[in-house]
């Protein structure tokens, strides 16, 4: 999970990553993830992991002129095997903030299609 080559193995939405620092997944490890947008854009954040500990705990980090995602990976140990909680919030920066408040929405949307392919890609 740690590895954000993962990502496109279970999100639609993303079209490619590229590793820039590090390799696989660790602290200060650094991706750039190009995203579907609107018709045929695409967009690309660089993202850097903030926090790693290892079977338990991600947190990166995603930027670019427009926005910023902050996603936090959470990986809990049950009687069955393991819970995955994958909590993303992303937010328009500075000219365009105002669009916050619908991008929300928009988010909740795309997630709830990532979290389907996570759930695929996990079983």
């Amino acid at each position: 999970m740690a590895d954000l080559h993962n990502f496109a193995k279970w999100d639609k939405g993303v079209v490619k990553v590229v590793q820039v620092e590090g390799s696989g997944a660790g602290l200060g490890t650094i991706f750039d993830v190009t995203v579907k947008g609107v018709g045929k854009s695409t967009s690309t954040l660089r993202y850097t992991t903030t926090e790693y500990d290892e079977f338990s705990n991600i947190l990166v980090r995603g930027v670019n002129t427009f926005f910023t995602s902050v996603d936090r990976i959470t990986i809990n140990k049950t009687a069955t095997g393991c819970e995955v909680i994958y909590d993303a919030t992303l937010t328009a920066n500075w000219i365009i903030a105002g669009v916050n408040l619908v991008l929300g929405k928009v988010f909740n949307k795309i997630g709830d299609t990532a979290t389907s392919g996570l759930r695929k890609a996990l079983a």
